[in-house]
């Protein structure tokens, strides 16, 4: 009689195979320069831009919050005391901001929930509502810096 234990163990890896292997191949694609972002073909290769897309999005998003930033401080080293809060104000804003965009895009991934797709639009959402924010947090830098 077979080992319930080991059958028990056996069936689990047998049965999460697929999944690792899934999991590891956006990786395995990406280090052989496989995908091209200007024209995918697969959901696997559309998810794995839309996650580019949101990366080069956030970096652009932290360099326009670090001169906002930057901003708000310089106005606050000129204002008197009581009228100070620009950090503070901004730094609270980003981080409501920041809640905000994770669960507006959370709530757009319901559109495909649970499917393949699911992925690719909260990446997408993510990548869009970033480059908004960017855009307005130039726009404030710009118009207090003059």
């Amino acid at each position: 009689m077979p080992d319930t234990k080991a059958c028990a163990a056996l069936f689990l890896a047998l049965a999460i195979l697929p999944f690792s292997v899934a999991l590891n191949m956006p990786t395995a694609l990406l280090a052989q320069g496989q995908v091209n972002c200007k024209n995918p073909q697969t959901q696997t290769e559309m998810t794995i831009c839309a996650g580019l897309d949101y990366k080069a999005a956030d970096v652009e998003l932290n360099r326009a919050y670090k001169s906002a930033m930057v901003v708000m401080k310089d106005m606050d080293a000129h204002l008197p005391p009581k009228l100070k809060g620009a950090v503070k104000t901004l730094r609270a804003a980003q981080r409501a901001w920041i809640l905000y965009r994770d669960k507006a895009c959370e709530a757009h991934g319901f559109m495909a929930r649970g499917g393949s797709m699911e992925s690719m639009l909260v990446g997408h959402c993510l990548a869009e509502l970033t480059r908004k924010r960017t855009r307005g947090l130039k726009d404030l830098a710009k118009g207090l810096a003059n």
